[in-house]
């Protein structure tokens, strides 16, 4: 149905070759990083605590109901943390199996839809693309969201491909319904709005009235009710508050109104989109043109203008929102990768050259650029930190430079090539990705707060378990994870706003009422902000040390004196620093 050479110089021992090498690449470095706030660590901490409690229902966050999101992905890490135990490289496995099966499942799609040529080429460019590569090595609801709208979508066009028996449409709608009812469990409503939308603008444009003799709408919509509805009922059986909180306050004012502090321009995904696919930039605009030169299948359907509709109304959806986030329109990457799969067997070893050379440029003056990572910094962030990193970022552009020349020299060697150069050209960016990932950690582990775990760990094992652990005027989203203990909010809520408006005798509302409470208090821990403990250390309130650094101290409450002998009480006594 297309230009597109159909056939590819690999045999499939080369191309099972080429999955394991991302295999590896992609799943190896997934515990070298500490979790960074503040998705990472919530839903890390949201697992745990179900996997703990083995209340697989309600969610928690910190110990507070938490129903902004719906619980597939905290189901799924709380069956890794018991199949594999808790760590970092678990909580991100999902993400990473999600985001790994996207590329695979795209490869397939393109083979199958149009051809093997396509299907390698689509799936080089997505598992390449740092948007899609990053997102699915943080552990966030975003990617998993995209993997199930793109399977959606897959499913959709291996459907409607003509001349397919009955019984194959079938399947591969009620895969699609399925995959629909899957989205909306990982996020929301969008996982049956967005898809709903596209497949409805789609017919307008395309004009394509048949398509809809095609869904199979009764099966699959009873499919779809039948794996949504279960988890919804009994979640609104234990909790009345639910249903309002969900769909009123978290599926639609978080969209039409700026209560939840993220805004943005309209033309806020932009750069998002550029910098997401930076290594396929120069081929972008001419994929779309030779996208839209492209024939309709004999059955009237279009699988292009159906990825165009697709990747414009949400790009659209979400650049309307009130309420921005970078991995927002990350579903939209599969079609755009697709579409690009569909140009760049067309490439000839010229203009892969003109490309391969441009970029093996870029990355020399990226490389000078940062070699002036050493004037960045501030007292969050120091300087140290980005000389630190700066020696990962030259590394990865070295890396990616190398890989690139080596591209290049592929590339003359004949038509041929063009698959090799290509792949070779992609694994540059693959691995920028991953080492300069990988490297972040000089800042991820100051922010996560993992090396204050131990000491906290041990001063939590020396008392009775039922002492209290507050945190106070701030909700760290890293560090109950990392020491394995939930805490008592005081006086700001942040996020749990709604978990202590329904439980408020979870928490302490002013700081006056903590600080008798702490007075109170035989044995007690809280967490502060650095300016807070200082404020309280002036106050004389009695506090020891437990750990602390640039960003939070942890102290303890001291134990009584034996005896009331004048000068035996101390107000407040630090620890050395652990």
């Amino acid at each position: 149905m297309n230009d597109t050479p159909s056939r590819l110089p690999l045999n499939r021992s080369t191309i099972l070759l080429l999955v394991l090498v991302l295999a590896v690449i992609w799943f190896v470095p997934l515990g070298w990083r500490h979790l960074l706030p503040s998705d990472e660590g919530r839903y890390a901490e949201m697992a745990r605590e179900m996997f703990l409690t083995g209340d697989w229902i309600t969610p928690r966050y910190n110990g507070y109901k938490y129903f902004e999101k719906p619980p597939l992905q905290t189901w799924l890490n709380a069956l890794t943390f018991a199949w594999f135990g808790i760590g970092e490289w678990q909580a991100r496995l999902y993400t990473a199996l999600t985001g790994f099966a996207g590329v695979l499942l795209l490869g397939f799609t393109g083979a199958r839809v149009f051809n093997a040529a396509t299907g390698v080429f689509a799936a080089i460019v997505l598992a390449t693309s740092p948007y899609w590569n990053l997102m699915g090595h943080f552990n966030t609801l975003d990617m998993g969201l995209s993997f199930w709208m793109e399977l959606t979508l897959c499913a959709l066009l291996l459907a409607q491909r003509p001349n397919l028996p009955s019984a194959s449409v079938r399947g591969w709608m009620w895969l699609c319904w399925a995959s629909m009812a899957l989205a909306v469990l990982s996020k929301g409503l969008v996982g049956l709005i967005l898809p709903g939308a596209v497949l409805v603008l789609y017919t307008l444009a395309a004009r394509d009235w048949a398509v809809w003799k095609r869904l199979h709408l009764i099966g699959g919509l009873i499919l779809f009710f039948a794996i949504v509805t279960p988890w919804f009922v009994l979640v609104q059986q234990r909790n009345p508050e639910f249903l309002n909180f969900f769909f009123i306050v978290q599926q639609f004012k978080r969209y039409l109104t700026p209560e939840q502090n993220r805004p943005g321009a309209f033309y806020y995904f932009v750069p998002v989109l550029l910098v997401g696919f930076l290594p396929w930039l120069t081929v972008s605009v001419q994929s779309i043109r030779h996208a839209l030169r492209l024939p309709r299948q004999p059955n009237g359907f279009s699988p292009v203008m159906m990825m165009l509709v697709w990747a414009a109304f949400i790009f659209l959806f979400f650049s309307a929102s009130h309420s921005k986030l970078l991995s927002y329109t990350l579903p939209i990457a599969p079609a755009l990768a697709l579409l690009i799969g569909l140009y760049l067997p067309l490439v000839t070893p010229a203009m892969l050259r003109r490309h391969l050379a441009a970029y093996a440029g870029f990355l020399v003056l990226a490389a000078v650029g940062a070699l002036f990572m050493n004037r960045l910094g501030d007292d969050r962030n120091p300087t140290e930190l980005y000389v630190a990193f700066r020696v990962w970022v030259l590394a990865a552009l070295g890396v990616a430079f190398i890989l690139t020349l080596a591209a290049l020299w592929l590339n003359r060697r004949s038509r041929a090539g063009i698959v090799g150069a290509t792949a070779l050209f992609g694994a540059a960016w693959l691995l920028l990705g991953t080492i300069a990932g990988t490297g972040h950690d000089v800042f991820g582990r100051l922010s996560s707060g993992a090396p204050l775990a131990p000491a906290v760990k041990a001063a939590i094992a020396k008392l009775p378990p039922d002492t209290p652990f507050y945190s106070v005027g701030v909700l760290d989203h890293t560090l109950p994870f990392y020491v394995g203990h939930t805490m008592i909010m005081v006086e700001h809520p942040d996020e749990l706003a709604f978990g202590v408006s329904v439980e408020p005798q979870k928490w302490i509302p002013t700081l006056d009422e903590w600080l008798k409470r702490w007075e109170a208090d035989r044995y007690a821990l809280a967490l502060l902000p650095p300016a807070r403990y200082d404020a309280l250390l002036a106050q004389h309130v009695p506090m020891e040390v437990v750990a602390r650094d640039a960003r939070r101290v942890v102290v303890e409450k001291p134990l009584a004196p034996a005896t009331d002998a004048p000068g035996a009480a101390q107000s407040a006594v630090e620890k050395p620093q652990q």
